[in-house]
């Protein structure tokens, strides 16, 4: 994506994040609480694409409803163009909720079977209040459908008449009609084919370029998140534990959990790769969460000292990590 951003104030500001769930134990036990999100803080500026990555179970959908107003975060702020969603009166917020929008990793899902293409396409903007009559609304769903590459007679078709890859432009000129000004992409390009997969990348740059939207890019696949992110964002159990610039990241990871999953990145490029690192064990359950540094249990360079605090994301070598071992 876009490289040369304009260094303006981020269009989406998450300030230390969090989102806890009270989980029931039993009769007789009391309840846990579980901390899916523990402490997120980001920016994303206009044009720029910050790419969410770590395993499953580490907070990435959690943070994506977050982001969405899908859910209310526990604690923390989420600022869109500077205005805090949860200090802000009903009338702002449902002007904010248009302002981001989410594509969502399986197309046939989130589309109605029952909805033809064109009724999918103009109801946000009916239940919006936007695009003046059904003419108007219409002519705007049918330019949205042609810049994402379907045809005119696309628009009176229904969901199971197209392919996955299809079914995905659909999604995104959908999540696109509000002209929003940010786009959380949740897994968008993980259940196409390898060749669709390239096409929906390209259409998603070309589009960024074209409006200047932010995108909020959640991905398990790092050789994706290596062609479209301009930043990078690790995540572990809840946390934040490195995060800088795209090249900074990939070219010499900090963190020892950003190194075993670039490790286990397949690669044809014999410079690209590196020694595996194997690393032990599982993902801890967020409810039984390890004292100290959470990644500890299953680092390949923990140190006893890891086991007393959890180090805070801090400035290392142009980007910031949450990792004792890291000199300053």
């Amino acid at each position: 994506m876009s490289n040369d951003c304009i260094a303006t104030a981020p269009v989406l500001q998450a300030q230390d994040l969090k989102r806890e769930y009270s989980v029931s134990r039993g009769l007789f036990a009391a309840s846990a609480t579980l901390r899916a999100l523990d402490g997120v803080s980001f920016g994303v500026r206009a044009g720029q694409t910050l790419a969410v990555v770590g395993e499953s179970g580490c907070g990435k959908s959690t943070l994506a409803r977050l982001l969405t107003m899908i859910e209310p975060p526990t604690a923390g702020a989420l600022l869109i163009d500077g205005v805090d969603v949860a200090q802000a009166d009903a009338a702002t917020r449902r002007v904010l909720r248009r302002q981001i929008q989410i594509v969502f990793q399986n197309p046939y899902g989130s589309l109605n079977p029952r909805q033809t293409v064109g009724d999918a396409l103009t109801e946000p903007l009916l239940v919006n209040g936007l695009g003046g009559n059904n003419t108007e609304r219409e002519a705007w769903a049918r330019a949205m459908l042609a810049r994402v590459g379907l045809r005119p007679e696309h628009f009176e078709r229904y969901p199971h008449m197209f392919s996955g890859g299809q079914r995905q432009r659909i999604a995104i000129a959908r999540a696109l009609m509000l002209r929003p000004r940010v786009l959380v992409l949740d897994e968008p390009v993980s259940a196409l084919d390898v060749s669709i997969r390239a096409q929906v990348l390209n259409l998603l740059a070309e589009l960024q370029a074209e409006m200047n939207v932010a995108y909020v890019f959640i991905s398990h696949d790092l050789g994706v998140v290596r062609h479209v992110a301009d930043e990078v964002m690790v995540m572990y159990l809840g946390r934040c534990v490195e995060q800088g610039p795209r090249d900074a990241v990939f070219d010499k990871p900090l963190h020892p959990y950003t190194q075993a999953l670039l490790s286990a990145t397949p690669t044809v490029d014999p410079d690209l790769r590196r020694e595996r690192v194997i690393l032990k064990g599982e993902l801890p359950s967020p409810l039984a969460r390890p004292s100290g540094c959470a990644f500890r249990t299953r680092c390949p360079i923990a140190m006893p000292a890891c086991a007393q605090s959890d180090p805070p994301l801090q400035a290392r070598s142009g980007q910031a990590v949450a990792c004792l071992a890291v000199p300053g």
